[in-house]
């Protein structure tokens, strides 16, 4: 399986996580995909670029309040990947401004960020 595959299945049983457990914490409904990455035609990549797609932005965000947090915002990556410069920039930019950030290597470590973030006693 590919490294991009394998992000984007985990990003998927996070989000499948979410939705089985928003009932419990609605604040999971707001937990969204930012659509940066990918391959794309190139007419399609420039189109998005005109409307503001970044390179480096985080995959996912969680725009809930939580201590001295605006939101929490998560990147995906597969075992063995690491950040981009373009991460790290946007990384130190984002916590600059008070957003929490991390990077998880699979759903399980991005789930029990949420978990932690929200303060979420009963492990959803």
């Amino acid at each position: 399986m590919s490294r991009r595959q394998n992000e984007h299945n985990e990003q998927a049983a996070l989000i499948r996580w979410c939705r089985l457990n928003e009932h419990r914490h609605p604040e999971l409904k707001l937990l969204f995909a930012i659509p940066n990455g990918g391959h794309r035609h190139i007419a399609v990549a420039h189109k998005m670029k005109m409307e503001g797609v970044r390179s480096g932005v985080p995959d996912l965000f969680l725009p809930v309040a939580r201590g001295d947090h605006h939101g929490l915002f998560i990147e995906m990556k597969a075992e063995g990947g690491r950040p981009s410069h373009n991460q790290g920039v946007w990384f130190a930019d984002l916590t600059r401004e008070g957003y929490m950030t991390t990077v998880c290597f699979n759903w399980i470590a991005a789930r029990d960020a949420i978990v932690k973030y929200l303060d979420i006693r009963d492990g959803a």
